[in-house]
């Protein structure tokens, strides 16, 4: 399968490493506006180098792309691929607006394409194992859910990237809050509303550092959001989720999964009532390349066999990442609003009648 990969950044060049190494993959083309870098490459592995994407689509012979550059430019790449016929994996989110990302979803489903966006989280065994319990029931209905993710992205005022620059990545919102968010919308589904919603800002001049909002879905279920990438007290990024149903609790991360089961239910295979964990590493398959976590070389893979078998539907298309802008769109538009309840002062006691005074002068006369 030949394949172009687009933006060389950091996560471009972790999937550039990783997919190189793939057995059924041949990295035809890569394209960065980096002069310097592609010359090093070039060197280095021989790959083809371009700083014009359109022109690697129109030189080279391509079954995909991969793309990796900046959110603001999703759309135009990504459409530019579909009408070339040709397969994509996006990195996340997809597009800034959920409107251009329906609008690629329907065009890639015309021409019978296989799409992929690099929402990693669902390739770790412990948050699949999540979604294999609530397919299960395993704790009744659920009620409530919490969804975190913390860490030291953005630690000071001075410098700054495109990541932080609201138009170029949609900042703290788009960037860290979609990860946590895509695993609501895999588990509870779309969205029906939002509320309470606070984009915050810690050390960013241009955009938010802190997101704080209330999501509601289908059957009365709720899920609060925290998360924060100006937290120092974290090494690298931490993800969360605690879900709270009728007949027990989950909660998982990167790491495991614990689960608690009441007895007023059956448990699944392999657990018992009471506290259960399974680790990620006893819930994870090898993978034939390992950098930053299994998830990510497990991703590309799935892409890879999709796509070599034009298998369009799939985990994390086009179609589910739409429905996860859509839910960031909400908390953007939510939090724009503002406060709409708000208690300007204190509620004035009710004036007490003449009879009132009467009866407590009454009262404290009495031993």
């Amino acid at each position: 399968m030949k394949i172009g990969v687009v933006g060389l950044g950091k996560m471009g060049l972790s999937h550039l490493s990783m997919i190189n190494a793939h057995p059924d993959v041949e990295v035809v083309g890569i394209v960065d506006s980096a002069g310097y870098l592609l010359d090093v490459l070039g060197k280095y592995t021989g790959m083809q180098r371009f700083s014009d994407y359109e022109t690697m689509l129109d030189t080279v012979e391509l079954d995909a792309v991969l793309i990796a550059t900046p959110t603001r430019m999703h759309e135009p790449m990504v459409r530019a691929a579909l009408e070339r016929d040709l397969h994509v994996f996006c990195e996340k989110p997809l597009c800034l607006t959920s409107a251009e990302s329906v609008a690629l979803g329907e065009l890639a489903d015309e021409r019978g394409l296989v799409t992929q966006v690099g929402y990693h989280n669902k390739f770790v065994g412990a948050f699949q194992e999540v979604r294999n319990l609530l397919d299960a029931k395993a704790i009744g209905q659920v009620t409530h859910v919490l969804a975190e993710a913390y860490g030291p992205v953005v630690l000071r005022a001075k410098g700054s990237t495109w990541r932080s620059r609201k138009s170029e990545g949609g900042g703290c919102l788009y960037d860290y809050a979609a990860h946590p968010i895509d695993l609501l919308t895999w588990y509870l589904g779309a969205p029906v509303g939002v509320g309470g919603s606070q984009l915050r800002r810690v050390f960013s001049d241009h955009t938010e550092d802190e997101v704080l909002a209330t999501m509601y879905f289908e059957e009365g279920v709720s899920s609060q959001i925290s998360v924060n990438w100006s937290d120092e007290s974290c090494r690298k990024m931490t993800t969360k989720v605690t879900i709270w149903g009728t007949a027990g609790r989950i909660q998982a991360d990167r790491q495991e999964c614990q689960v608690y089961l009441r007895d007023t239910v059956e448990p699944p295979p392999g657990y018992q009532h009471g506290w259960n964990t399974k680790y990620t590493t006893e819930l994870t398959d090898p993978t034939w390349f390992y950098l930053r976590g299994e998830e990510y070389s497990a991703q590309l893979d799935y892409f890879v066999q999709r796509a070599r078998a034009g298998k369009v539907e799939g985990v994390n298309t086009f179609q589910s990442a739409a429905v996860t802008d859509r839910a960031l769109e909400l908390i953007s538009q939510d939090a724009a609003v503002g406060t709409s309840l708000r208690e300007l002062r204190p509620a004035q006691p009710t004036p007490a009648t003449t009879a009132d005074r009467m009866k407590r002068r009454i009262f404290r006369k009495q031993p």
